[in-house]
């Protein structure tokens, strides 16, 4: 409910009165968990953090560990969409963001050869993807992550 209101209506969107009316809670509820609308915000991030990252492992567990894997792991996690950059300036959700960034670029490395040129590869190719998601959310034009990672040589 907190990141629906978020991503609609930006931070003044969110109240405890406008989460707790769509969640059918108490407002009092809310405020005595979460302590404050920031709090109730930071925890709702922290929160979709933890999803990207069961998201995640259940992906590297399941797909392929070679090249093709690596591409449809991105690919999977396209769908989620982009974070928000914005939440690096917490430094709770900064941790939590490199966290998961480490995962990916450790899903891609072992699925890329492993050793340094695997998790060199798996660092481009993930700074890559994330651009083409920034970009494309913008309406920018993409490219293959295929074939990115084919010129790559991976």
């Amino acid at each position: 409910m907190v990141l629906s209101l978020l991503y609609a209506g930006g931070e003044k969107a969110v109240t405890f009165g406008a989460v707790a009316a769509g969640a059918g809670l108490a407002a009092s509820s809310l405020v005595q968990r979460h302590g404050s609308v920031a709090g109730m915000i930071r925890d709702a991030r922290a929160h979709a953090w933890a999803g990207r990252q069961a998201r995640l492992l259940a992906l590297d567990a399941t797909l392929p560990p070679n090249a093709k894997g690596a591409v449809a792991l991105l690919k999977a996690l396209a769908e989620a969409g982009m974070p928000d950059p914005s939440e690096a300036a917490d430094p709770a959700l900064a941790s939590l963001a490199a966290d998961w960034r480490a995962g990916v670029e450790g899903a891609l490395a072992a699925r890329l050869g492993g050793g340094a040129k695997g998790a060199e590869l798996a660092a481009i190719l993930f700074a890559a993807w994330a651009g083409q998601m920034a970009w494309s959310a913008a309406g920018g034009r993409g490219f293959r992550l295929k074939e990115a990672l084919r010129r790559l040589g991976g």
